[in-house]
């Protein structure tokens, strides 16, 4: 038992320093592998727990602290900006096509859309979050596929190579694509390289891409970005700052204020 607690203290204690040093700006894997004395095996095993426990944030091949980004739970989520993302979901359900085949983000905004789709049918509805599949499951008119891959524990978003080799084979009229952060020159931002692949690749494949967004989603940090294509359609509620708006009309995206 005393050897267990020892160990338990020595990984608390090797914790607690890699939030330090990522706090400080050492951010890479390697990095923190030469500075922790570890392998950066370890490392990487270190900051999945991190991840978990929601005091890091992932990045691609390194970490972001916490009080940088906060990527909040899905529970957390759906509290937030309810009428906002109504107003988003009435004006995204304006461009689904009858019969036609869409994909559905993850996330709550693109959850308040799924949700105006129940009595929308006939209609395909491609989706990689959790409570979009559920909930169109249960209606007769709306035919629904879930891709397959990981599940993020706090989006309840699917990703990963599973994600990408079924989306691949779907082609949508159009790609409803939800963000964690936007910038209008950087893109969307997420909280892993994963899910800005997953949204890119289903974005490929569709005749339309609509980025759904409520205006607290502006001027926030991310870890990983995915720019926003000019022939891309932004939905975004009435809060959003006017310049905000004005730099994603001059490059070329269609904004579309709910």
């Amino acid at each position: 038992m005393a050897g267990d607690t020892r160990v338990r203290r020595a990984t608390q204690a090797r914790h607690d320093a890699m939030v330090d040093l990522v706090r400080a700006g050492v951010d890479s894997v390697e990095v923190l592998s030469e500075r922790l004395g570890v392998s950066a095996s370890t490392v990487r095993r270190d900051l999945a727990t991190l991840q978990r426990g929601g005091r890091l944030a992932r990045t691609y091949g390194g970490a972001l602290a916490r009080d940088v980004f906060h990527e909040r739970s899905f529970t957390e989520s759906e509290r937030l900006n309810l009428a906002a993302k109504s107003a988003i979901a009435t004006a995204a359900a304006d461009l689904v096509p009858q019969g036609g085949t869409v994909f559905v983000d993850a996330g709550t905004t693109c959850l308040a859309l799924a949700q105006l789709l129940v009595d929308r049918g006939p209609l395909t509805v491609v989706t990689r979050g959790l409570e979009a599949a559920l909930l169109l499951s249960r209606t007769g008119g709306v035919d629904v596929v879930i891709v397959g891959g990981r599940v993020q524990p706090l989006s309840h978003g699917v990703t990963g190579p599973l994600s990408s080799l079924a989306l691949d084979r779907y082609h949508f009229d159009v790609a409803f694509l939800g963000a964690d952060a936007v910038d209008p020159v950087r893109g969307l931002g997420e909280p892993t390289v994963d899910e800005t692949w997953v949204k890119e690749r289903a974005a490929a494949v569709a005749d339309r891409v609509v980025l759904l967004a409520d205006a607290s989603k502006l001027e926030q940090p991310a870890p990983a970005w995915l720019p926003v294509r000019p022939s891309w359609t932004v939905v975004i509620d009435g809060a959003a700052p006017q310049a905000a708006v004005t730099q994603l009309r001059e490059r070329g995206v269609e904004v579309v204020v709910a």
